[in-house]
């Protein structure tokens, strides 16, 4: 029997009353009262994304495309196309990056807004208080030279997560690019600081009453494909590592590479 149960027998007849869980049973219920990630997060030194940034040094976002759907891959990694750059450089291509995933979920928040305060100052308090407990940036010590920060925001909150004055500040940790599902603000001046930035739309309003950090470096969905930390491709357990972004969000490197398929098949067979 799966758990222990209090029986009554009424004239012959067996009535269950109640059945208790067995000690598995509760344990196991147990663990999954305060959450539980089935998908685990892998980690990789700079070493490793150095390696692996190296082997797609030169290809295109279509390159990659044709490689991957060379070794079956065909649509595996595909963001929505909705999903854009905020600005291009035609002449040195320098909105093109490539990069390995660093992670983060903002989910919408289901606690009030700040409403009318008495004094700006009261209204100051709040938002930093938000911003410090509720909506921080603490993927921010997990940027280094070669990240590409990857965010699953509240989109539909018509929050702009990403401006100027921050996307510069993770610029300086090694970040090389943004990509998001969602929106940024104050993209006039990011497109004069000409950080990489791919996302929907302009967005408009701060954090404070928005939306709220989940997670860093867990699995995220952007544009439609699922994307870890580091993000790898790997059929098998073996196959072509393709990062958050090599996966092939339209930020890749500039010049064509006329040996694409045997490079990719390489990879392939590394991994």
């Amino acid at each position: 029997m799966s758990g222990a149960a209090t029986l009554l027998v009424v004239v012959g007849a067996v009535v269950v009353l109640r059945t208790a869980p067995c000690a598995a049973q509760s344990a196991a219920a147990a663990s999954l009262q305060s959450g539980k990630t089935f998908i685990e997060t892998p980690v990789y030194s700079l070493e490793d994304d150095r390696r692996v940034l190296a082997l797609f040094e030169g290809l295109r976002v279509a390159d990659v495309t044709d490689g991957m759907d060379a070794v079956g891959l065909q649509n595996v990694g595909l963001m929505d196309p909705e999903i854009r750059p905020l600005w291009k450089d035609t002449e040195q291509f320098s909105h093109r990056v490539t990069g390995i995933a660093v992670t983060a979920r903002y989910v919408p928040t289901n606690r009030p807004a700040a409403g009318r305060m008495a004094t700006t100052e009261e209204y100051d308090r709040w938002a930093g208080d938000w911003y410090n407990r509720l909506s921080s940036e603490p993927f921010a010590d997990a940027l280094r030279p070669g990240s590409v920060l990857v965010i699953d925001d509240a989109t539909e909150a018509d929050v702009g997560s990403i401006g100027s004055n921050n996307i510069m500040f993770w610029k300086t940790r090694g970040m090389v690019g943004v990509v998001t599902n969602a929106t940024a603000r104050d993209t006039d001046e990011i497109i004069v600081e000409r950080v990489p930035l791919y996302f929907r739309r302009p967005g408009r309003g701060i954090r404070p009453g928005r939306n709220e950090i989940e997670s860093v470096n867990r699995p995220i969905v952007c544009g439609g494909v699922p994307v870890g930390s580091g993000c790898r491709v790997k059929p098998s357990q073996r196959g072509l590592r393709s990062d958050a972004i090599s996966a092939v969000c339209p930020i890749f490197s500039i010049r064509k590479n006329r040996s694409f398929r045997s490079r990719i098949r390489s990879t392939w067979s590394k991994w």
